[in-house]
């Protein structure tokens, strides 16, 4: 089994990974350095107050890095997660595991490096850490939930009415917090499916995985991760925010649950990991989950072939669904099946099998060439849409949903629509004629 500091290791082998050894700053200066690397994985060495601990970033920021942590290719991706999903299965719980390698029982959280990644942060943030959870009813939980540092040992965390929140409403507040962990279990965190199928058997599902349990509250976590946060959810409520979201913009302030923590495990030669907020990383750990879910909903009502939601729209907000389409309202109940499976979705594009969705121009190009709005166009005014979108309400969620069934109608002549080729170009190569 590879872990988080092997598939590390991996990619420095690669050259893939940059290694940072000038010092840094904790407030701005490493957010600005991982923004300027886009999507490269980094490793930073020697952060300013916080000589004992590494930090990563960027470890699952894009579909090939990810597929190459499961080892399987770019195209597989989708259709392995969806498998995982429907597929769960219990992995591996192991004693004496690397993540427990020191023990600390008075934690002082102010000695991990938090992040201050903006201007109008309402504090130091730990982005990448996964809580989880668990009811003797449902099982494990495990999902993201961004947490500002705001005392020695306290957190406030946005849980938001998300499947966490119904753990703790049903009584279970212990909680641990896990950082430092392989995509795998990276990518299935990041899964909002059913109460009751648990993301540590999705993660099994998509590479095998070992757990271990807690010292202080009896729940499993990975364990080869490198830090493990254990507490529980207290009474006591604050301000959560401001923070940067996945669209880039400023989340609204909100009163958030606090956490408190008891006790701190690490490996040895600690490696803390950061998600950058709005960075590629975050919107695709948001997303990809969500092609998943989108993906499952319209294969039940036409022939789907990919989904992508786009860098454009965060990841979140524009999604484009490639189908074959067989019946003229194909692209229509494409449209309805997206907003169904995806309630924070806001534009939606359907486009032929000809087009590469991972490409904007030819999107833009199948809307150019392909639609005429007055017939084409679906507006959804009034629905219920994501809290992250600064246009609209972000606290009733209400907003205007959009879809554009961009496919070729059946009733025309199809070679019209079709880009014009000239033979033998796909085969010919330049460097036969450029010296």
């Amino acid at each position: 089994m590879v872990g988080f500091r092997d598939f590390l290791s991996e990619l420095e082998e690669l050259g893939l990974l940059a290694r940072i050894d000038k010092r840094v700053s904790t407030r701005f200066e490493i957010a600005a350095v991982i923004k300027k690397l886009n999507s490269r994985p980094v490793i930073f060495t020697n952060i300013e107050g916080h000589k004992d601990f590494k930090l990563a970033a960027n470890i699952a920021a894009n579909r090939r890095l990810v597929a190459r942590s499961l080892n399987i290719s770019e195209g597989e991706l989708l259709s392995r997660l969806i498998y995982a999903i429907e597929n769960p299965s219990k992995g591996e719980v192991v004693e004496d595991a690397p993540c427990q390698e020191i023990v600390i029982r008075d934690p002082d959280l102010r000695k991990l490096p938090f992040l201050i990644f903006g201007e109008r942060d309402g504090g130091p943030y730990l982005t990448a850490g996964i809580v989880i959870a668990y009811d003797p009813e449902y099982g494990f939980n495990a999902s993201y939930h961004r947490l500002m540092l705001i005392g020695k040992n306290k957190l406030v965390a946005r849980i938001l009415p998300r499947h966490l929140n119904a753990y703790i409403e049903r009584g279970n507040r212990d909680v641990a917090i896990t950082i430092g962990n392989h995509p795998a279990f990276m990518l299935a965190s990041a899964v909002s499916w059913k109460l009751g199928i648990s993301e540590l058997d999705i993660a099994n599902a998509l590479k095998p995985m070992k757990y271990t349990w807690t010292i202080t509250n009896n729940l499993l976590v990975p364990a080869d991760c490198e830090v493990v946060l254990e507490g529980r959810v207290t009474d006591e409520w604050t301000d959560e925010g401001p923070f940067i979201d996945i669209t880039g913009t400023y989340d609204i302030v909100r009163k958030q649950r606090v956490i408190e923590i008891k006790c701190i495990t690490m490996r040895r030669d600690t490696i803390f990991q950061q998600i950058l907020p709005g960075g590629p990383e975050h919107r695709f750990l948001m997303g990809t989950p969500r092609e998943a879910t989108i993906f499952r909903e319209v294969s039940k009502v036409c022939d789907v072939l990919d989904v992508r939601l786009t860098g454009g729209g965060c990841n979140w907000l524009h999604c484009v669904i490639k189908i074959r389409k067989k019946n003229e309202d194909d692209g229509r109940r494409a449209i309805e099946a997206a907003f169904k499976a995806h309630k924070s979705l806001k534009h939606v594009i359907v486009v032929d099998e000809d087009i590469d969705i991972s490409d904007p121009n030819e999107v833009e190009w199948a809307l150019a060439t392909r639609t005429q709005l007055d017939k084409d166009l679906i507006l959804k005014p009034g629905e219920l849409g994501s809290s992250l979108d600064p246009s609209a309400d972000q606290v009733n969620r209400i907003t205007c949903k959009a879809g554009v069934d961009a496919t070729i109608p059946l009733g025309e002549e199809r070679e019209k629509f079709i880009k014009a080729r000239i033979p033998g170009e796909d085969e010919l190569k330049l460097e036969d004629y450029i010296q």
